[in-house]
């Protein structure tokens, strides 16, 4: 006998509110789990491909295991101090940048920035402002990261639970199924499949889509001697995790940049545009059809208030298990919406009428038999 709704519905709101209660009082202690838990599952399509093609579980987990480590390794030799030198540079040339942005304005619309016009008196304070507080945000940034978990720890804990979690993944999984209530089994199986789908099609397409285009960008701007052209690329590609916010952000930073180098250069400034829209050609009509889907049922506004809302309450932490959330809830919802277009207070009379003819007809071929 199944328990009442009710009481079901009891148990499920205690089981979010402890989840919701955990992440609260615990966020920054489980922040390496949570991390360590998202990349296995990331890396676990591999796992399963290494072993339909003859390698064991162990086997399968080492090579990724050391093949992330050299990629890590490579990274925080190469890639990321570059790309924290560039970022600090940048706050520092923003009054540079402000002051011949003022200069630009004054020369060709000088009765829109006199000596006392509000427009003049922004973009100096809007310079000084960002300088002084760019280097702040960077340092409070990184200091924020240490205060959450001391950063050896975290370089040593998160590759450990990633390891053994990958390893396991299927065991867990198949646990997991064990404890499942009976008579819901089927149920929530297909609405585990479902969210397993958004967040592969999400996450892993998304997230590869990111990296590729983040890679072209800082490649393509490079290539054209961009100032800051490595930065602008990666928080393109970072950003377009967010639909339509990196090419936005991202183009409007770089073209403005390019403006003030090469003012005058219009071969230049059109290079720079063209490694935008050249990538949100690629994006839209190679990568994400191929690599995402048509459809993945994340849309951008409510993973927009997803990332708002959690980060604002639960900090880092919070945002890291924001998509899966939102891909949860917006699964969640998607079955509640057909079961409720199935019923008969969305039918009305047309269930019950639809009901009395599916009995009759039993009836009918009964007397028949």
């Amino acid at each position: 006998m199944s328990l009442p709704v009710k009481t079901q519905m009891k148990i499920w709101s205690a089981v979010a509110v402890a989840f919701l209660g955990l992440m609260w009082l615990l966020g920054d202690v489980i922040l390496p789990f949570v991390l360590g838990a998202g990349i296995a599952y990331l890396l676990d399509p591999i796992a399963d491909w290494f072993e339909k093609h003859g390698l064991s579980r162990a086997a399968s987990v080492s090579i990724i295991t050391v093949a992330g480590l050299v990629v890590f390794v490579v990274a925080i030799l190469l890639v990321i101090p570059t790309l924290v030198e560039q970022t600090a540079n940048l706050f520092a040339a923003i009054p540079d940048l402000a002051r011949d942005l003022q200069n630009f304005l004054t020369a060709r619309f000088p009765s829109l920035v006199d000596a006392d016009s509000t427009i003049r008196k922004s973009l100096a304070s809007l310079g000084s402002m960002i300088s002084s507080r760019g280097a702040e945000l960077l340092e409070g940034a990184m200091g924020s990261v240490s205060g959450i978990v001391n950063i050896v720890m975290l370089l040593v804990i998160v590759p450990v639970v990633s390891f053994y979690l990958l390893l396991d993944w299927d065991r867990l999984v198949g646990r997991i199924d064990e404890l499942l209530p009976r008579d819901h089994a089927p149920v929530i199986r297909q609405i585990a499949r479902d969210i397993d789908a958004t967040l592969s099609g999400f996450v892993r397409g998304q997230g590869t889509v990111c990296l590729l285009l983040g890679i072209y960008y800082c490649i393509g701007l490079a290539l054209v001697g961009l100032d800051f052209g490595l930065v602008v690329g990666a928080l393109a590609g970072l950003l377009t995790f967010i639909p339509y916010i990196g090419a936005m952000v991202g183009g409007v930073l770089a073209i403005g940049l390019a403006m003030f180098q090469f003012w005058g250069d219009w071969t230049m400034i059109g290079l720079v545009a063209a490694i935008f829209f050249s990538g949100q050609f690629l994006e839209g009509n190679v990568l994400t059809p191929n690599l995402v889907g048509s459809s993945v049922g994340l849309h951008p506004v409510w993973l927009l208030l997803a990332l708002s809302v959690f980060g604002s309450l639960f900090g880092f932490v919070g945002m890291l298990v924001a998509v899966p959330v939102a891909a949860v809830i917006g699964v969640i919802v998607r079955f509640v919406t057909g079961q409720y277009m199935e019923g008969q207070l969305y039918q009305g009379q047309q269930a019950l009428k639809r009901d009395a003819r599916e009995v009759a007809e039993q009836l009918r071929g009964t007397d028949d038999l």
